[in-house]
């Protein structure tokens, strides 16, 4: 039994880039990667989640961006510390190869699929709505059944079988809409179930747009890491400039009365946001992904992470303030909220722009998402984790060309079958998890000293006394402002009545332990405030979020001890 423990828990401590066998393309610098980063957070999220969010939690939503970047800023503190130790592709799967052992690397190595792979459907769906949206707004019409998944126009006419053949015989589509009291997202559904041709019986329906623009991002990415770089670079600039144009012109038309009362809905409902928007801040660990192909990445990777973060977190906060100042919070439960408010203003001119560069925007995130999945398998290829295929570097264009095209083929696939709203859900929760476990995996490490090459290092606020201190008067305000918390929280857990409970009991047990821990050991108070932000973030997860990643984690582990425990390389020194 010992032995399958040290086996499951061996760590890496040897990392190198395999120059003997092929390198990457170190052309990237500190520009490069906070250009990367502010890719891949600012996109789906400012273009299209960012209505949800605020659709849930109204002004109030800010705090909840507020509270994400606490979260990620401790998280790029030890991000930027294993960066800066361990210079190789592979981000958080590297790290916890190295602090928590291979059983773990493997886990999170699954987990980053969830965020990349399966986070660029989401971006893909969202790319295609704004891509058919600027379509529509020329008058360029394409057919329904192209441009809807077939997962959401099942959903939506399951049990309207009966009432929408009657109409389909009766040619009265009109009172099939009033009927349904149909809106015009439902109506696309409606339009495409009706319209669609048949292969073999059954209805053909799928996002047309989105498949492309996947294949176009996996051939541009296959090509070469310079040419992803001047693309992204290009794109980045673009976005920017028309997010910080609809902050200014946007600004001229808010309405104070919209801002009563700032937080409609509670705290808990600025927390229902959490899976909306926090996948987007996988952008810094994307950066992370890039390291081989860094000229400097004990110095660059930081920088690029911090940057980012930095810039994205204030533009996140204004374009909130700005949405829901300028309608209704309850109306921006849209796909496109930028247009959608535009629209309701009647800023025609800045919709064909924001419409235009959501285009741009989407494929930019695309892109830096189609990079980092590859080389997360790179490494784990190398490791002997994934067969040696997925460590194949093109001769010519210096990437990892096998894992790059099986990443276009993961995306492309379930475009076919899913819709964004499970890959929504179903993403965020990998994120939090994959930054809980770099944040732990730093308190494994053991400390080093500053010297001319080492590059970052985390800063060390010994946490005994702090973190403890902190964590009871958490416990005092609440007990303060909610005198029946504590015996509420208690009572539901006991009963198993209220999920949410359980998540906040087992989160509270979990910050007494580290408590204890951080007096015990003197642990540095930074990953121990990155643990709680990150913990706190995932009491916000949905129980069916819980429900779909424990499938997932339990698929990845079939795969690992049927393949990656006895190829491991670690197994055969």
């Amino acid at each position: 039994m010992m032995k399958l423990l040290n086996q499951l828990f061996r760590r890496k401590t040897i990392f190198e880039n395999n120059s003997s066998q092929s390198t990457l393309n170190r052309v990237l610098g500190t520009r490069d990667l906070t250009l990367f980063g502010i890719a891949a957070i600012i996109g789906a999220g400012i273009f299209s989640s960012i209505g949800e969010a605020c659709s849930s939690g109204g002004p109030a939503v800010i705090w909840l961006f507020v509270l994400c970047a606490i979260a990620c800023g401790f998280a790029a503190l030890c991000y930027a510390e294993f960066a800066s130790r361990i210079p190789v592709a592979g981000s958080a799967y590297t790290y916890a190869y190295a602090s928590f052992g291979e059983l773990f690397a493997w886990i999170i190595g699954w987990a980053l699929l969830m965020e990349y792979a399966i986070g660029n459907i989401y971006v893909a769906f969202s790319w295609s709505g704004y891509f058919t949206h600027l379509l529509d707004s020329f008058g360029w019409y394409l057919p329904r059944w192209l441009i809807v998944d077939y997962a959401s126009v099942a959903s939506y006419i399951n049990g309207k079988e009966e009432l929408i053949t009657n109409a389909i015989v009766s040619t009265n589509f009109g009172e099939l809409w009033v009927g349904l009291n149909a809106n015009n997202e439902e109506k696309e559904l409606l339009e495409a179930w009706i319209n669609a041709p048949k292969l073999a019986g059954i209805k053909i329906i799928f996002d047309m747009p989105a498949i492309v623009i996947n294949i176009l991002i996996t051939w541009l990415v296959y090509r070469g890491i310079k040419e992803s770089r001047n693309a992204s670079n290009t794109m980045v600039i673009l976005k920017i400039l028309v997010v910080v144009l609809v902050i200014i012109v946007g600004a001229f038309y808010i309405d104070i009365e919209n801002f009563k009362p700032f937080m409609p809905e509670g705290f808990s409902g600025v927390m229902l946001g959490v899976s909306a928007v926090f996948f987007t801040y996988i952008g810094f660990d994307a950066v992370s992904t890039l390291a081989e192909e860094t000229k400097n990445p004990q110095r660059d990777l930081p920088r690029g992470m911090f940057y980012s973060l930095l810039i994205c977190t204030v533009l996140y906060i204004l374009i909130a303030l700005v949405l829901t100042g300028m309608v209704p919070y309850k109306s921006l439960g849209v796909d496109d909220p930028l247009a959608f408010v535009l629209a309701e203003k009647n800023i025609k001119w800045l919709e064909y722009i924001v419409s235009s560069i959501a285009v741009v925007a989407m494929a930019s995130v695309l892109l830096v998402f189609q990079l980092g999945q590859p080389r997360i398998w790179l490494s784990m290829s190398r490791d002997g984790l994934l067969p040696k295929a997925f460590s194949t570097i093109h001769p010519k264009f210096q990437t990892p060309s096998f894992a790059t095209i099986i990443t276009g083929v993961v995306v492309g696939v379930p475009i076919l079958f899913t819709n964004e709203k499970f890959v929504l859900d179903f993403t965020s929760i990998g994120t939090l998890f994959a930054f809980l476990l770099v944040c732990g995996g730093v308190l494994l490490l053991p400390k080093r000293e500053k010297t001319s090459t080492t590059g970052f290092i985390l800063p060390f606020i010994n946490g005994k006394w702090i973190f403890a201190t902190l964590l009871l008067l958490a416990i005092a305000l609440i007990h303060y402002q909610l005198p029946d918390y504590w015996k509420n929280l208690f009572d539901q857990t006991i009963n198993g009545s209220n999920f949410k409970s359980l998540s906040m009991f087992i989160f509270w047990m979990a910050m007494f332990v580290l408590g204890v821990l951080s007096y015990l050991k003197n642990l540095n108070l930074i990953p121990l405030l990155g643990i709680a932000s990150c913990g706190y973030l995932l009491t916000g997860m949905q129980q069916d979020n819980w429900y779909w990643f424990f499938i997932w984690f339990g698929i990845g582990l079939v795969i690992y001890f049927s393949y990656g425990f006895k190829n491991s390389q670690l197994s055969k020194n």
